[in-house]
């Protein structure tokens, strides 16, 4: 029979046979010893390396997070029922690889779980590429200096405290003081440009994460975004890994020349879930019962965003974490680790949320150590004073607080300051443009909000996007064009000039 007339099947088969590995071939089993809260102790695996990949007989994934002389403390990646979990005696045999997630254009719009496994139904995640959740963090040589900003979209923040890329930037607070929002703001503003958004939920309730899906989708661009959901009720392996394989498929986009920015909430579940591990595998506890690598635990994920050389193709990735304070406690073990490894903070006070001013940033504990090297020139320039005199404002206001009659000066301040309240007061998911920001500030310098009733600033600022594409379109597409350039004279007169028409029309439909 000619090889033309050789069936497929006989071809194949005869492929799959010269291809076939002859020889012998050694596999090592290991045997777990003891079972408990999502940790396996193992035996019999002596060449296994940390963080290795280990498969358990009935199908269950864990991750070799310790190394003694004789036994193997193992992270259980999955909860399983109870007819399918694993037991003492168990086989368990090594893999050689470490723990490695999907990455690509194809996790775009998708919700994810730390493996890279969609929760959402949109079918099956066929992606070529696979990485490791461990990178080691770019080289001083492949770094470049931060100037480019990123737009947050909340005036308290790009005014105040700018964002550059390739910067960390830590949120901070008390329960329940809008650290979330405030990131997911950030997210939303991203919704007409070119970064790439990454939010990575650890120990978060199901529906807070449903929140930040929904908020993504209605207000911003969820075909550029990623989510990753490492839920409360995920088993702890999960939880550890979930901020490591978050940063590994926003670095793809970093290492390919775009841009990135990853949300990961919070920091503080992932250090305790980092403790409850290490007691389980009896690591020795250090401050607060937490191991003595907890500084090192964030350090080596956070030192991953950076803004990268033109020779290494100029991407970034923007890191934004989120931890959450006792009391408002930023003297605590694992903000202040935090404080020290990223380029600032923003500090939410829990006084300022309840009194209904949103976001509740405190500007007095609140920096950025980048700042004014990637704020946008118009913003930089219209912004001005703007920090100094709120907080001479503040200040004044608790003078005042115990009687008497100020003079005309502080009075002016006073009336001065409670307009700059009024302006860094900002409904949720409703992010303003640079071209929003600079036209309120040019006009409260000016002094045309002084003698406007504060109660208008809302409604003005609310109206402010569409009187000025419809009134200063030249000056939006200005400043939309470059960041880097300043504001000309002319489109200095144009938004001036749109902002008093929309007071005026403000005022007729107020009386």
């Amino acid at each position: 029979m000619s090889s033309d007339q050789t069936p497929s099947w006989l071809l194949a088969a005869k492929e799959a046979l010269e291809d076939a590995p002859l020889g012998v071939h050694a596999e090592q089993h290991g045997r777990v010893e003891e079972i408990a809260d999502g940790v396996a102790t193992i035996s019999g695996l002596p060449d296994v390396g940390l963080e290795e990949v280990l498969h358990f007989a009935r199908g269950q994934l864990g991750f070799v997070q310790v190394l003694d002389e004789d036994r193997i403390g193992c992270v259980l990646l999955d909860t399983f029922d109870a007819g399918n979990a694993v037991e003492a005696g168990d086989a368990v045999h090594a893999s050689g690889d470490v723990v490695q997630v999907p990455v690509g254009e194809v996790l775009l719009g998708r919700v994810v779980d730390p493996l890279g496994r969609p929760l959402d139904d949109l079918g099956p995640l066929e992606s070529e590429l696979h990485w490791p959740i461990e990178r080691p963090a770019p080289s001083i040589i492949e770094r470049e200096l931060v100037t480019e900003p990123v737009q947050t979209g909340i005036l308290a923040i790009d005014t105040l405290f700018a964002l550059g890329r390739g910067q960390r930037e830590l949120i901070v607070g008390d329960h329940a003081t809008g650290k979330t929002t405030l990131a997911i703001d950030t997210l939303i503003a991203q919704r007409d440009n070119d970064m790439v958004c990454v939010y990575v939920a650890v120990g978060q309730k199901t529906s807070s994460v449903r929140r930040v899906i929904d908020a993504l989708s209605a207000h911003g661009n969820f075909s550029r975004c990623i989510v990753m959901v490492a839920g409360s009720a995920t088993a702890p392996g999960l939880q550890w890994i979930a901020p490591y394989a978050g940063m590994t498929m926003a670095e793809y986009f970093r290492d390919n020349g775009q841009h990135a920015v990853i949300v990961i909430d919070d920091l503080s579940k992932h250090a305790a879930t980092h403790r409850e591990i290490a007691l389980l595998t009896r690591q020795s506890p250090g401050r607060e019962a937490y191991p003595g690598d907890v500084f090192y635990l964030h350090a080596r994920l956070l030192e991953r965003a950076a803004r990268l050389s033109s020779e290494c193709g100029g991407g970034s990735l923007t890191a934004l974490p989120i931890a959450e304070t006792d009391s408002g406690n930023l003297s605590a073990y694992i903000p202040t680790n935090l404080i020290s490894i990223t380029d600032g903070q923003v500090v939410m006070d829990a006084a300022l949320f309840h009194q209904g001013q949103k976001p509740a940033v405190d500007v007095g504990l609140s920096v950025s150590r980048v700042g004014g090297k990637t704020q946008a020139v118009a913003l930089r320039k219209a912004a001005g004073t703007l920090r100094l005199d709120y907080a001479q404002f503040l200040e004044l206001e608790v003078f005042t607080r115990f009687g008497g009659m100020p003079d005309g000066r502080v009075r002016d301040q006073l009336k001065r300051g409670e307009r700059i309240r009024a302006l860094l007061h900002q409904p949720q998911h409703m992010p303003l443009r640079l071209v929003d920001e600079v036209a309120l500030l040019l006009a409260l310098h000016a002094g045309h909000f002084d003698d406007l009733p504060v109660g208008f600033l809302p409604a003005l600022v609310r109206e402010l996007p569409a009187a000025l594409d419809r009134d200063a379109a030249s000056g939006v597409a200005e400043l939309s064009a470059d960041t880097h350039a300043p504001c000309s004279d002319a489109t200095h007169d144009r938004l001036l000039t749109a902002v008093t028409s929309l007071m005026g029309r403000i005022s007729e439909a107020e009386k």
